[in-house]
């Protein structure tokens, strides 16, 4: 079934084709390498909105700020254009040559360009984009970071057609983790809100003193698999 990819925000796409027509931005010394030796123009293709999940650990009380039972909160923290390499072949979206990401971020006075990534979440990003789109069911695209765990998802959210500025995961939608993922969690395999918000809650959760007298060699939580 075909993603609904969204639209961005005609500021935030302005903001990026400016940024990727300054020489300096592009081929500076602080650009990542990968834009610096590319072949040929680099162009914007697939934006997602890209989120930030709330804080999940458990606080003093050993309470979550976003347990199972509870809406997790999210909040919106710009757009990320795959960047294509003109100059590498492909026929454009998913047969082209990606080599970086451009974010456009939001401000007081509306979307300004933020920063050129590189890295191995890029190609994991187009190959999460290839599974969802065999799944059976339309998705509305997202990306969700938890900063905690250092860890970056494709977020499908069900609500295809929805604001893509708007909304917070629901139970039934689906979670990518992309690759590198943290330890016992298994990248591109595809599970519901609602089955891995409680793993990544269990492994942000300090494990419980050793009792006096007992063997405190257990296995840290973070290695448990998920």
């Amino acid at each position: 079934m075909p993603l609904h990819v969204p639209s961005a925000p005609a500021p935030a796409l302005r903001s990026v084709l400016t940024a990727l027509g300054s020489p300096s931005a592009v081929r500076g010394s602080r650009s990542p390498l990968a834009l610096r030796t590319a072949q040929g123009p680099l162009r914007p293709e697939l934006p997602l909105p890209a989120y930030e999940l709330a804080r999940v650990a458990p606080d003093d009380a050993g309470h979550t700020t976003a347990p199972a039972a509870v809406a997790p909160r999210t909040r919106l923290t710009g757009w990320r254009f795959l960047l294509a390499d003109g100059g590498a072949g492909g026929e454009g979206t998913h047969g082209s040559v990606f080599v970086g990401t451009a974010e456009a971020v939001p401000t007081a006075d509306g979307w300004t360009f933020g920063q050129f990534r590189q890295g191995p979440y890029v190609l994991s990003t187009v190959r999460a984009l290839r599974q969802a789109e065999v799944l059976p069911t339309p998705y509305q695209p997202r990306l969700l970071s938890v900063p905690e765990l250092y860890m970056l998802t494709l977020w499908l959210h069900a609500d295809a057609g929805g604001d893509p500025h708007d909304g917070v995961p629901d139970p039934a939608d689906l979670l990518i983790p992309l690759a590198p993922a943290p330890p016992g969690i298994v990248p591109h395999t595809a599970r519901r809100v609602d089955a891995l918000l409680p793993v990544l809650t269990r492994r942000l959760r300090p494990a419980p003193l050793p009792a006096p007298g007992t063997d405190s060699g257990t296995a840290p939580l973070l290695r448990t698999p998920a």
